[in-house]
């Protein structure tokens, strides 16, 4: 495994982050359980998860990833040898099962709270707000379009505040945003040049179908200091190649149909020209596309998801791959004529 440590600060962890959102979900606790066992065998340190998971988001199962996680703390004692993080949702349709949606000071109390019950511990390492409270281009949106009647007021430093709060209780050590947008992470970034604690990570979507965080956003990353986290970077598993020909049964789309973002149809031409990229150098597409993401100097860590074993050990092993500049230079060329088929 190789290390690197969450920007500003001296926690060590994995350059792959073991996600868990399919726990409680398409996973069961012993199958959570044996995941996290092989992950830290590998030398995995960093498992992040949300209170909306597991997914899709269902009163009947939330909040049941970080009970998974807490139980297997609680077995194993290894609390003290993991990084965690975790996330508040934030206002939308579908999570109005948790709570109204925003980030005031009651609302993350109750979130944090509830959070620390249920992971089985006294402090979360990393917590993060899982999407922002204003309405901006986030979750498969790729352009803007400001309305100009929105009620939301700028509230940065007000919700930074908040959070002061909860880190100086030692109940969160860290914090990050995350489907935020290059306009959200540079305010943040101002208001912590003002006093205020530092958004150190910012946890979006990216992949070889989704790299418009390139665009703007990765200078903010550099210049202000601030960690990537990629999820979803094998595209909801249109990158390992196996929805080319069909769509498997029990696989997430065939469970969840409206998880479709990275299935149109510029999204399976261009996955089935890395596809060939990977078979002309004899590496599998799933770690080709993982290894693509491991190595972006602007990623952290790279968050990894499986609900088996099997494809758990590829998508850890993808950190021994390194990609030559050939291969690097196809992928660039497969993007610049089908750039971006799936934000």
């Amino acid at each position: 495994m190789k290390y690197t440590t969450l920007p500003n600060t001296d926690i060590k962890v994995s350059k792959i982050c073991l996600g868990s959102m399919t726990w409680g979900e398409q996973n069961t606790e012993e199958e959570g359980h044996q995941q996290l066992d092989y992950a830290i065998e590998q030398g995995v340190n960093f498992i992040d998860t949300a209170e909306l998971y597991s997914v899709p988001a269902r009163k009947e199962t939330q909040g049941s990833t970080e009970r998974i996680i807490g139980t297997w703390l609680k077995k194993t004692g290894k609390r003290n040898e993991v990084v965690i993080a975790s996330k508040i949702t934030g206002p939308a349709e579908f999570s109005k099962h948790i709570r109204s949606g925003g980030f005031t000071k009651s609302e993350i109390e109750d979130a944090i709270h509830k959070s620390l019950e249920r992971l089985q511990t006294d402090y979360i390492d990393l917590y993060q707000l899982h999407w922002p409270e204003r309405q901006t281009n986030f979750f498969g949106k790729l352009g803007y379009t400001h309305d100009e009647n929105e009620a939301w007021t700028d509230n940065f430093a007000e919700i930074l505040g908040h959070l002061e709060g909860f880190i100086k209780e030692g109940k969160i050590r860290q914090i990050g945003i995350s489907n935020e947008t290059a306009y959200g992470a540079m305010r943040y970034a101002e208001e912590a040049k003002k006093g205020m604690p530092k958004m150190i990570t910012i946890q979006n979507p990216y992949n070889l179908l989704n790299r418009k965080d390139e665009i703007g956003l990765t200078e903010v990353l550099h210049r202000e200091r601030m960690g990537h986290l990629p999820y979803s970077p094998l595209g909801f598993g249109m990158l390992t190649g196996k929805y080319l020909e069909e769509i498997p049964k029990n696989s997430r789309v065939d469970l969840f149909p409206n998880y479709n973002r990275y299935m149109n149809e510029n999204s399976y031409k261009a996955t089935r020209a890395y596809n060939e990229i990977a078979k002309k150098h004899n590496v599998s597409l799933t770690q080709m596309a993982l290894a693509f993401v491991n190595e972006r100097p602007f990623v952290t860590s790279n968050i990894i998801g499986a609900t088996s074993l099997t494809q758990l050990k590829e998508n850890i092993g993808s950190i021994d791959l390194t990609l030559s500049e050939e291969i690097l230079k196809e992928i660039e060329e497969v993007h610049n004529s089908i750039p971006n088929p799936a934000p």
